[in-house]
């Protein structure tokens, strides 16, 4: 029995405790096994990546020069990267993400695949790279990888430290690390590329970019591995869903191979006996009491908690200071209800910021509050210099546009006309009436006031002041509501951002107003415009639900 089967079956029986996603990828992998179609499993070939790592290289860390040992776990995962050939011997998968809580052995493992595949792949004159943020962050890998060469006699005597990189003359191939500066990436002619950290990545180019530059390799390999991060909307988060998706069997595509090690419930992140599923090398690589310290400060520290839930149990989180839990916010329900009537509120901006309006809809009886929203920047602050705008704020805008779901205006400012259009949008062609708009009267001029009032009527714009009188009793109702499952926001990626940005400035009698946190590029402006529009409902409850009445 190969170690691929071993691992697969100790999961699918329970000897080995997993999350749910792992177990899917067991029961695919089992399948493919026992079934082949266009491809088969190659046990030689498996075991031929494996001899050669556990052969040659070394310990980068801790026990010095000693040779390295692959865990069960990974001798299956790399058997299932590797063994997977076609009738002509080529490989299956050309892509790996693998997700896994901090200290489970992520850079000596990729250390490891990295000079396998520059040595023992029979490729000619590969490109090996090591992908980080930073250049600091993928030199890490890299010089795990310079330490085996150095400990090892046979690979110190074919594999030479130059300037910029590792190179094996045999074959003229060099293992290199690179930071995601994406201008410095094009010309690349990759055969394996090790994405450490994937997490940590803001700009999705760096990963197109490496993704295209395999183009004329024969048997090419982009290996990710990665801890959950804080960073939303991102990269990770489009190859995390990606994942899931092949694993759930809505989307096909038989060259990617994920490995998701995560808890299956929030809830179990202090259940020792669930710790496993995050962490697939606790009690050999990973210390249980290591993570115990780590648990037991987070239930003493609150600030530290989100820490250990994202970096050591992959469970998205937002900051501790958030004024919104994750979980209280990820709402992925859609409601594509008619209503005859809505009400409104917007956020306008400084020229270059966010700007954002949303649409609640509430019918009598019913606790939902149904959201509609649309968000603003100006094109010039997304489309200069390349996307700099994408690379400060960290989430993709351009991909928001091409999606709908954000308007670019033309130039560097919006006009503020841009909320009287929207709303205007929604009657006209949604048959949508805004009863009553919620507005901050500091960014509005009088001429657009009066414009808003010829087109809905003289009473219906009502100024929101953003301070602790206006918004602290609907911030902490919302909250309530939020709790309940009572939001339906349609899953907008962009409101969801400004949620989980949302901070809380408390005065001393506890009253609360919205404010950014410690960042200024956390954009809040979604969730502002949601909580002026929530006041509004609150306010304007007696006039305006029973107007929904089937």
């Amino acid at each position: 029995m190969t170690d691929l089967e071993r691992y697969c079956k100790n999961v699918l029986s329970g000897k080995i405790t997993a999350c749910k996603r792992i177990r899917q990828v067991c029961e695919m992998l089992l399948n493919d096994i026992y079934n082949p179609g266009e491809y088969h499993f190659d046990e030689e070939i498996a075991e031929k990546h494996i001899y050669f790592i556990e052969s040659f290289c070394k310990q980068p860390t801790g026990k010095l020069g000693t040779p390295l040992r692959l865990e069960l776990f990974q001798r299956a995962r790399l058997q299932a990267l590797f063994g997977f050939v076609d009738d002509n011997g080529i490989r299956k998968y050309n892509e790996c993400l693998i997700i896994e809580g901090r200290k489970n052995g992520k850079t000596t493992e990729c250390a490891a695949v990295e000079l396998d595949t520059l040595i023992n792949d029979g490729e000619g004159s590969p490109q090996i790279y090591n992908i980080a943020t930073m250049l600091d962050q993928a030199k890490l890998g890299f010089n795990a990888c310079h330490k085996m060469v150095k400990q090892s006699p046979m690979l110190s005597k074919h594999i030479r430290k130059r300037a910029a990189d590792l190179y094996f003359e045999t074959n003229f191939g060099f293992i290199k690390a690179l930071a995601s500066n994406s201008s410095s990436l094009d010309g690349l002619d990759t055969h394996c590329a090790v994405i450490d950290e994937l997490a940590a990545i803001k700009d999705r180019d760096i990963y197109d970019l490496i993704k295209q530059s395999m183009g004329a390799r024969r048997e090419p390999i982009l290996f990710c591995i990665t801890t959950n991060g804080f960073v939303r909307h991102g990269i990770f988060d489009a190859q995390y869903d990606y994942a899931c998706s092949i694993l759930d069997g809505k989307i096909d595509d038989p060259h990617f191979l994920p490995f998701i090690y995560e808890l299956d419930d929030i809830e179990e992140w202090d259940d020792e006996e669930c710790w496993i599923k995050a962490n697939p090398g606790l009690g050999t690589i990973k210390s249980y009491d290591y993570l115990r310290q780590m648990v037991e400060k987070a239930k003493k520290d609150p600030t530290f908690k989100p820490t250990v839930l994202v970096k050591d149990f992959n469970m998205v989180q937002t900051e501790e200071s958030a004024y919104f839990r994750y979980e209280d916010i990820n709402n992925e329900a859609v409601n594509e209800e008619k209503f005859k009537y809505c009400l409104g509120g917007f956020d306008a901006a400084d020229s270059i910021d966010l700007n954002a309006a949303v649409a609640i809809c509430k019918k009598p009886g019913s606790d939902q509050i149904v959201v509609r929203s649309m968000f603003w920047l100006p094109e010039e602050q997304v489309l200069r210099d390349n996307g700099s705008r994408v690379e400060r704020d960290f989430v993709p805008y351009r991909q928001w546009a091409s999606e709908g779901l954000l308007r670019l205006c033309p130039g560097n400012k919006c006009d503020k006309r841009i909320f009287l259009d929207w709303f205007l949008e929604l009657r006209e062609k949604e048959d949508l009436y805004p009863l009553f708009i919620g507005y901050d009267p500091w960014h509005i001029s009088d001429e657009l006031l009066a414009q808003f009032k010829m087109e809905f009527g003289a009473n219906c714009m009502i100024p929101v002041r953003q301070g602790v009188y206006s918004m602290s009793e609907p911030m902490k109702n919302i909250k309530a509501e939020f709790q309940a499952g009572n939001i339906v926001y349609q899953n907008n990626p962009i409101l969801k951002w400004c949620l989980m940005n949302l901070h809380a400035k408390r005065d001393v009698n506890n009253n609360v107003q919205p404010v950014k946190g410690d960042s200024p590029l956390k954009r809040i402006d979604g969730a502002v415009a949601l909580i002026i529009a929530y006041k509004i409902l609150e306010d304007k409850a007696d006039s305006y639900t029973y107007l929904n009445e089937e």
